[in-house]
This record gives C-alpha cells, structure tokens and sequence, in this order.
C-alpha cells in the first residue's frame, strides 16, 4: 500500500493518504520488513547518534587521515568561523561537520554511510547544523533522515548510488539531493518541495567524475562533500522559497543514469582520470609506493 519507486508514487500516496513524505517512508519500511514504527524509528535514532558521534570527534584537531592527505580542516573551519567570512553561521557550521564525517572515515573510524562511506558528510552536516541552528528536536531532524532515506532508495532503485558506476554524481550528488529534501522536510515544506528540492541539487551535481588521488577517499572526496552540503543547502532555501526544478526529481534521476553509462571508465572510481592525473596527485601516489 505504501511502496514507491519513483517520486510520482510517493506524492500520489502522500496525496491519498493525507500524510507527509517522511510518514510515508516510515510506513513503507514497516510493511516491507513486517516491523513496527517503533523499532524504524529506533534505528533512525541511533543512525543520528552515530552522525552526531562522528562529528564530535571529527571537529578535534588531531585527526589524521590513513593517507595523510586530510586531517584537522574540519576543526579549522569550526574555530576559524568566528571570525569574518563570506557564509553564515548554518552553512559554515553545516561545512564544517560535513568535513569532520569525512576525517573520521578516512581515519578508519566509524560513520554511517549516507548513502555511501565516501559521501558521508553531507546528511549529517546538514541535518545536525540545521537542527543545532534553527532550534529543531532531534526527532525532527529523525524525520529528515527518514525523507532522505526516502530519496535515496528512489535513486538507487532507478539509477545508481555507486562512484564506480556512476561517477561522484551518484555518491555525492544523492547525498546532496538526500540532504535537500531532509532539509526541506524539517523546516516544514511540502513533499513536492522535497523532490523540486532533490531535483535540483542532482542538476548542480549532474556529471561529477569520482576521482580519488592513489585510490583513497581522501583527495577530492572530503571537500567535496563540503561543497555537495552547500549545494544541498542552497537547493533547499531555493524549493523553501517556491522555486520549482524545470525538470521532475524521476527525470533527473534518469539523467543521471544516463550520464553515467556516458562516463570514461577512467572518471568513475578507478584512480585514473580528473584529479587523481594531475602531476601532484601522481607524484603522491609514486611517493606511497616506495
């Protein structure tokens, strides 16, 4: 009764029923899974208990990177926020904790990946900084997890959620389309705002090569997540404030199919195309080798 593929089932059943976007993913989990609200919920709790975990020990200064590329940005652009800059203090905020997520996975600690480990700072940057900022509850900031969850199954059931098939467009690009919509969903919008808003923000990401520097998700994959949580959040006050996508989430999720059955093999995960090229990040990579 509740099953969606595509954003069009979700609005019909949001229409229906008389219920929101992120009541409808609640449902849809429990009738597939034979649980109970109760138990999804618990689960979406402790997914934000382990965001909010990570973050903490990602905004501390001594954190080092497997590779050695990445480590303390997170807490220089939390300290450094007080002082005169160009955002303001949600997105900076937001920024920063989507950096710290990305230190900690590549340090090997443990993240949720949202909705993939090279990915994972974008969900809890936005959702935790918005929460922290705006005054929200955490279980508003649990029913954005549930709208994003929502958003990203639609992706991965009609395209893709994975850098090596996709490009960075399906990891960081649903991530950001995921965080939209979450976003959105919190701060009182529509479902159909929710999807203008994911639409959108899959635009700002259409085409992005995913390419890590010696194959570690370290080099371009921790800032951009830091600019995929800005897009999300730009999208997001873009749909709060009316404005629609000129093309539907589902077309743009099968957009994003397309181009990235279009891209290189070499611009989809395999280290060998983009920034993972460029004689810096070749040097680097001879440099772990001897």
């Amino acid at each position: 009764m509740y099953q969606f593929k595509h954003g069009s089932d979700l609005l019909t059943i949001c229409s229906e029923h008389g219920i929101n976007f992120g009541e409808v993913v609640l449902r849809a989990e429990v009738e597939e899974n034979d649980t109970d609200q109760l138990t999804v919920r618990a689960r979406m709790e402790k997914m934000l208990s382990d965001m909010t975990e990570a973050v903490e020990k990602g905004l501390k200064p001594d954190v080092k990177s497997m590779g050695g590329l990445i480590g303390g940005n997170a807490h220089r652009l939390f300290t450094g926020s007080n002082k005169k800059n160009v955002c303001g203090s949600t997105l900076l905020k937001a920024v920063s904790y989507a950096l710290a997520v990305t230190e900690i996975n590549a340090s090997m600690g443990r993240i949720v990946a949202a909705p993939t480990a090279g990915a994972s700072g974008i969900l809890p940057g936005c959702v935790l900084a918005v929460e922290e900022e705006l005054g929200l509850t955490a279980q508003e900031a649990v029913e954005g997890l549930l709208v994003a969850a929502g958003i990203g199954q639609i992706i991965a059931a009609n395209a893709t959620l994975s850098g090596a098939e996709g490009g960075c467009q399906a990891e960081c690009g649903s991530a950001s389309a995921m965080a939209a919509a979450a976003v959105i969903h919190m701060m009182g919008g529509s479902p159909q705002m929710c999807l203008d808003g994911a639409a959108m923000a899959l635009k700002g990401s259409l085409g992005l090569v995913c390419d890590p520097v010696a194959g570690l998700v370290e080099v371009p994959c921790s800032k951009r997540n830091a600019t995929g949580t800005a897009i999300a959040l730009v999208c997001a006050d873009m749909a709060l404030a009316g404005i629609t996508s000129f093309i539907p989430f589902d077309e743009m999720v099968e957009a994003l199919k397309r181009v990235g059955h279009m891209m290189s093999a070499d611009l989809r995960e395999t280290a060998r195309g983009g920034c993972a090229i460029t004689p810096t990040a070749l040097a680097y990579t001879e440099s772990i080798k001897r």
